[in-house]
């Protein structure tokens, strides 16, 4: 099946369930393995990017039936109820000897909540073994954390048995009667739904639907929840990065987009605003970026701003400690500013591209040194005066 055609299968779907109007079933097409991209772009995505507790229901009926179809022995009404039993909030009353907190493998959400998991297991439990399970570009965002130890593991991009395939090693991982999963709504699960240990020893933090009605923030949920399974309040964001921390007066910026290209405001807006960043006289320290078109465009950009600036290229965490260590923190909705806002660093966030007012509710950086460019309307001289404004 041509990708052109999983896009619209996929799309109409999203459509619908927006509407209101979900299928019993999910398309057989999109079960397809070819439309593992469209599946999971457009419609995991579009569903979990609205942060309303209704889409989650819809997700879980729809997704445990590609579960059900990839993974042999799978049923996908035993899968639903099951998910309806692990995101209950609930405490643990035992006293575990390991627990494995899920990576959300995206590097920002590991630090906006993940990070609060492991704060609140590590205070909860001291004796316990506390392990976090990803991949090894989201861990080095730990490495520092003598209590954090790493189990590696990669989640896959490809098509749905590609990407489901990682339950049998977190199955290995979790089987221990003494060990509990905390799961962040991490996509190693798929958001919640992989049965990858026992259901009462499963902990799921529905961050899509927890908090309901309310704008708080991811962290902040995050927290409230880790206070009821783990009896401490006040968990935070944190990073602990391996190596020392340099601080010197210069602005660090990222202008990734995360493969999304809504978050993007449009040129000239990019050399404009590096050229306002070098005209407050601080040394700037630009992220080159994942490659490709990100880093064309980031190098274009300080070359049409005709400024001089120094680059990062390499592993996100060696960008984040080039945050830690700086003055300020300027890029798009990103991991960046969750770092930064981790750091106590002042930073401006530039905020555009969200599907949802809750969306952005629910990602947008909250420290007392923070400050978010909302963009409603992605106009380039408009949204650059409020940068102006912000650095003033």
């Amino acid at each position: 099946m041509k990708s052109t055609s999983c896009e619209r299968i996929a799309q109409e779907l999203l459509g619908r369930c927006l509407a209101g109007e979900a299928p019993s079933d999910l398309p057989r097409a999109l079960l397809q393995e070819p439309c593992g991209k469209a599946l999971f772009g457009i419609l995991v995505e579009g569903l979990a990017d609205r942060f309303d507790p209704v889409l989650c229901d819809v997700y879980a009926r729809l997704f445990s039936q590609a579960v059900a179809h990839a993974v042999e022995g799978a049923n996908a009404a035993s899968l639903v109820a099951r998910y309806e039993r692990v995101r209950r909030p609930r405490p643990i009353l035992s006293a575990p000897r390991r627990i494995v907190v899920l990576s959300r493998v995206t590097l920002g959400a590991d630090v906006a909540v993940t990070s609060v998991l492991l704060a609140a297991a590590k205070s909860g439990f001291p004796e316990a073994d506390v392990v976090f399970a990803g991949p090894q570009k989201n861990y080095e965002l730990f490495a520092g954390d003598a209590r954090i130890r790493h189990c590696p593991v990669e989640y896959q991009r490809g098509g749905l048995r590609d990407r489901l395939a990682v339950v049998d090693p977190l199955k290995e991982l979790t089987s221990a009667p003494d060990c509990v999963a905390i799961d962040p709504d991490s996509r190693l699960t798929q958001l919640g739904l992989l049965p990858v240990c026992d259901e009462d020893r499963h902990y799921l933090f529905e961050s899509r639907g927890y908090g309901r009605d309310t704008d708080r923030a991811l962290p902040e949920l995050a927290a409230d929840w880790a206070a009821t399974t783990f009896a401490v309040p006040g968990s935070r964001p944190y990073v602990a990065l391996a190596g020392r921390v340099r601080r010197a007066p210069y602005i660090a910026v990222n202008l990734g987009v995360g493969e999304n290209p809504a978050k993007r405001i449009a040129d000239p807006f990019e050399e404009r605003l590096i050229a306002l960043l070098a005209a407050t006289g601080h040394p700037l320290v630009i992220d080159k970026g994942a490659g490709g078109e990100e880093t064309a465009r980031v190098e274009g950009a300080v070359e049409r701003a005709g400024v001089k600036a120094k680059f990062w290229d390499g592993p996100f965490a060696g960008f984040a400690r080039i945050i830690a260590g700086s003055r300020l923190y300027v890029g798009y909705d990103s991991a960046g500013q969750h770092v930064a806002d981790a750091c106590g660093v002042p930073l401006i966030c530039i905020f555009a591209g969200f599907p949802a007012a809750r969306m952005f509710d629910r990602w947008k950086p909250t420290g007392a040194r923070s400050t978010v460019v909302r963009v409603d309307t992605p106009d380039p001289a408009e949204t650059l005066e409020r940068v102006r404004q912000a650095l003033a």
